[in-house]
């Protein structure tokens, strides 16, 4: 744990809490198929690879699917063949979607994605600076509807990293009727998935903390977040707000409230995670980058796993490229939310 958390301090590309050993251990508690190989050069611990092992021979990150965070936490001058490690983890195929920069495991053709972040290296000021000239309509009206909902409903009140499991729990279900609105899969419908939230709200370490904020009007909750933090990167991970307060924009009240928080606590950076979400596009300052695609070397299971995974990857990849078929998608998809909602009432 102390080499794990040395090697990820030890660079920036590796500071972010869904590559850190608690997050590793916590849905390894949850998940039979978690492992972690240990590399070494002689007696020297030179990085760690986490990632769970699927029948037949497939490797996929930690807890896939949910991370915005993927890879090796490895010293920088260890020289580690991404099909060499793969192999002796025994798997034939490692698949990944969000893996960070820089990483051994990249292989010669990838997609690269953006993952807008929220930059308040040089404070919250200069940051609400840069929106006020990037984003000056989007900033103003946010302010005027925050006054507006004071005015309508009550005081406003943020809490920001609290521990109190009711209010993890209103957020939940808010985001739970926000996958069922919008014809997504419903996270939360798996009970591991929830004890994973819980459990991870209940983590609070120097270096590694589950980070629930919520905004309240007259002692209502309106709007919350939760995410995960190592000392000085905040991860967007779960956001969500109550619909009937929708006109006043409380997601953007939130995420503004949030930011001025996190920049108190010592946060540098919140990572909003690879998505083209408007909120995203009208809050970021700055951009990571990550990479989808796959390591493989030649065996039954890799051979499988290209004709199961691979087309279905690009396809999806061509839709959120063109803005006509994502918008078409997008649509579709919202038409089956409210129908199957509209059946379960």
């Amino acid at each position: 744990m102390s080499r794990w958390r040395a090697l990820q301090d030890a660079d920036p590309a590796f500071d972010n809490p869904f590559l850190s050993p608690e997050f590793t251990l916590t849905v390894g508690q949850l998940r039979d198929m978690v492992r972690v190989a240990v590399l070494y050069d002689g007696s020297d611990i030179v990085g760690f690879f986490p990632f769970e092992q699927h029948f037949p021979g497939i490797g996929k990150p930690v807890a896939a699917g949910l991370t915005d965070a993927q890879g090796l936490v490895y010293a920088k001058d260890a020289e580690i063949d991404a099909r060499w490690l793969i192999k002796e983890c025994g798997l034939g195929v490692y698949e990944f979607d969000h893996l960070v920069a820089g990483q051994p495991l990249l292989p010669d053709r990838y997609e690269k994605h953006p993952s807008p972040i929220i930059d308040l290296r040089v404070g919250y000021e200069r940051y609400t600076e840069s929106l006020r000239v990037n984003s000056g309509k989007t900033y103003k009206t946010t302010l005027a509807k925050q006054r507006k909902l004071q005015r309508d409903v009550g005081e406003i009140r943020h809490d920001f990293a609290t521990t109190d499991q009711e209010p993890l729990h209103t957020l939940l279900s808010w985001k739970t009727d926000q996958y069922r609105r919008t014809g997504r899969t419903d996270r939360f419908a798996h009970k591991w998935i929830v004890e994973l939230v819980e459990r991870l709200l209940a983590t609070q370490t120097e270096s590694f903390a589950g980070v629930l904020d919520m905004v309240y009007a007259d002692g209502l909750p309106v709007a919350g977040h939760f995410g995960l933090r190592t000392r000085t990167t905040l991860s967007g991970w779960f956001p969500a707000y109550d619909t009937s307060y929708a006109k006043y924009s409380p997601g953007l009240i939130h995420h503004l409230a949030m930011a001025e928080q996190a920049a108190a606590a010592g946060i540098q950076v919140i990572d909003m995670g690879r998505g083209q979400k408007e909120y995203k596009e009208k809050l970021k300052n700055g951009e990571l980058a990550v990479a989808e695609g796959r390591v493989a070397r030649t065996s039954v299971g890799a051979g499988a796993h290209w004709m199961l995974r691979v087309p279905v990857r690009k396809t999806r990849a061509t839709v959120l490229a063109n803005p006509l078929l994502h918008r078409t998608a997008d649509r579709a998809l919202k038409t089956f939310g409210r129908l199957r909602t509209a059946l379960q009432s």
